[in-house]
């Protein structure tokens, strides 16, 4: 009887093993057809049928480079990494104070900065334009920061706040009793116990910023495009240049996979934790 339970959950365990494996290619397979595309000539992505052994090439990437992608790349990095320390910087010790705040009024406030992110984005595409145009922040790397900041703070906010929320009271009044300021105790004692969270709420808002395409297009012309927009660019009269498109859309991939996989440790816990009390 144990001999046949044993094998009972080992075929049961095979099954998940191929299931899961499955479902990972499944996932996984527009990427990775993505990725191979990248590396073949326009002729051979039109061969039919497909050849699954062909001679790589590195041409695509090397006119990629050699354009004007380079530097909307470059713009994505900036943009999306500032935006993001900043409204780490600034959501985070929001959402403590909202976390913390025993008065009446703190359901108000979070539903109001949580209405930024409820509205369309084309709800606030006619008001930021004229604005910037008034401003002069059309085609500036500092309009899609502003622009980014302001649907980012509302997601820090609303993700930090269930993760104060659960840490007890009493590790930072024991810390103040000790001799630590306010802050002290929030940077010293809570900070480093909300860290899963605050990987998770970063990778968030790192790839709102750098896979937005929408307020990028309208608010951007030549010296502020980013790498989204830059992709559409090889989508012209001639042809569509399927080469260097997926070569495009690689690179926008790359970034995000690798900053995941760094803090690949603290994201389940952090998308996760959140949610529970005590």
């Amino acid at each position: 009887m144990p001999t046949d339970r044993h094998s009972g959950l080992a075929r049961e365990r095979l099954v998940i093993h191929v299931s899961a494996t499955l479902l990972a290619l499944l996932v996984l397979s527009p990427f990775l057809w993505l990725l191979v595309m990248s590396f073949k000539t326009n002729a051979e992505i039109f061969r039919f049928p497909p050849r699954l052994v062909f001679p790589p090439t590195l041409d695509n990437y090397a006119a990629l480079w050699s354009s004007e992608f380079r530097g909307s790349f470059l713009n994505s990095l900036i943009v999306s990494t500032v935006s993001t320390l900043v409204s780490m910087v600034i959501g985070t010790p929001a959402a403590y104070a909202l976390s913390r705040w025993t008065g009446r009024g703190g359901a108000t406030i979070t539903l109001w900065i949580l209405a930024s992110r409820m509205a369309p984005p084309i709800a606030f595409t006619i008001p930021y334009f004229l604005a910037y145009r008034h401003l002069e922040l059309l085609d500036t790397l500092t309009g899609l920061v502003l622009i980014y900041l302001t649907f980012n703070l509302s997601l820090v906010i609303w993700m930090m706040r269930p993760f104060f929320d659960q840490l007890p009271r009493a590790l930072e009044e024991a810390a103040w009793i000790d001799g630590a300021t306010l802050w002290q105790g929030f940077s010293r004692v809570v900070l480093p116990l909300a860290g899963p969270g605050l990987a998770a709420t970063a990778i968030l808002c790192f790839l709102f910023a750098w896979n937005d395409f929408f307020f990028a297009l309208i608010l951007t012309r030549t010296e502020a495009m980013t790498a989204p927009v830059a992709v559409v660019n090889f989508m012209n009269y001639e042809g569509w240049e399927w080469g260097r498109i997926a070569a495009g859309g690689t690179m926008i991939m790359l970034p995000v996979l690798v900053f995941s996989l760094a803090v690949r440790k603290y994201l389940v816990h952090g998308l996760t934790g959140g949610a529970l009390k005590g």
